[in-house]
């Protein structure tokens, strides 16, 4: 599962990958490993409710193509509405499931039940277990740490039931962390942020290393596919041209090389086959890092959630 034979794994630290022909896995706090590259089936492949239920094959499409051209890391969720969609892709992939990371997520609305709502996500991606389970926003519990800490606790259930190898959360603040620490018998595995240059979240970086908990950013390329003409588009474009790579390859790769899986998602069977083959293979310094973090400050920009988030607010 994009492993390579060499004894370096790097994990929630913030350690980067070399390059190599292909990434070494990111070593979670449970013990489990996840691919350091995913395929999102949201965003461009999200299913609106005015779909009525149909089946969407253009999802099954894409996301077999993705398997076909290497990608072993699929993220998914309830609220995309393809869970149906993907699970048959999975079937039809040709991949054992042994070698699939497969991610979804509990939508978290006000009177939900999880443990209804995970059973029938295992149901519709055909699955008997998921690799990684998140919850998807803490932003249910209105400001209340009780229903944080309870929902937490029905996690750990779940992962203890053996259907879901790896619990995590999505979208989550440092205060959503530090209230489901206060009770929690098993911490996060992970947290699904957005991020990128115009997005860093200030010390929530700092706050996931320190509790060993991973991160996995989604919007990684923001800067050049919502918010064009930005501080970073000149480096992105110069260090693009310095490694031979598309500047969406330096994006991930930023992310990669923070020690952050990164969730990319497309419709182009190319732009799959370049992704997993080409970032592996370049790194940036330590120095084009900062470069690109420093000219990321520069600007904010928060492509999701802009209805929960103040304008100027950088969290």
């Amino acid at each position: 599962m994009n492993s390579i034979g060499a004894t370096f794994e790097p994990d929630a630290s913030g350690q980067s990958p070399k390059q190599f022909t292909t990434l070494p896995p990111l070593k979670l706090n449970d013990g489990n490993s996840i691919p350091m590259i995913g395929y999102g089936v949201g965003t461009a492949l999200f299913k609106s409710a005015d779909a009525n239920g149909k089946f969407d094959e253009k999802v099954v499409k894409c996301a077999k193509e993705a398997i076909a051209n290497g990608f072993r890391h699929l993220d998914g969720a309830e609220v995309y509405g393809n869970e149906e969609e993907l699970g048959t892709a999975i079937k039809q992939g040709g991949v054992p499931r042994e070698e699939l990371f497969v991610t979804t997520k509990f939508a978290a609305k006000e009177g939900m039940n999880l443990t209804e709502h995970f059973e029938i996500s295992l149901k519709k991606l055909s699955l008997d277990y998921v690799d990684l389970y998140l919850i998807h926003v803490p932003f249910f519990a209105n400001g209340a740490e009780e229903p944080l800490q309870k929902t937490w606790a029905e996690m750990e259930a779940i992962q203890a039931s053996g259907k879901a190898k790896s619990i995590g959360v999505s979208n989550y603040l440092q205060e959503h962390l530090e209230v489901i620490l206060k009770t929690a018998k098993v911490k996060p595995a992970i947290n699904q942020i957005e991020f990128h240059p115009y997005l860093q979240h200030g010390d929530l970086l700092e706050f996931h290393r320190k509790h060993g908990i991973a991160v996995s950013a989604y919007g990684p390329l923001t800067p050049i596919v919502r918010a064009k003409g930005g501080p970073v588009d000149a480096k992105w474009a110069e260090l693009a041209n310095k490694y031979g790579v598309t500047e969406s390859e330096i994006g991930l790769r930023w992310c990669i090389d923070q020690g952050i899986v990164a969730l990319t998602t497309t419709g182009n069977p190319d732009r799959m086959h370049r992704v997993v083959s080409q970032v592996p293979k370049f790194k940036l310094t330590p120095k084009e890092v900062e470069e690109i973090a420093e000219l990321g400050n520069q600007k904010h920009y928060r492509a999701f959630w802009t209805k929960i988030f103040a304008p100027d607010d950088r969290r």
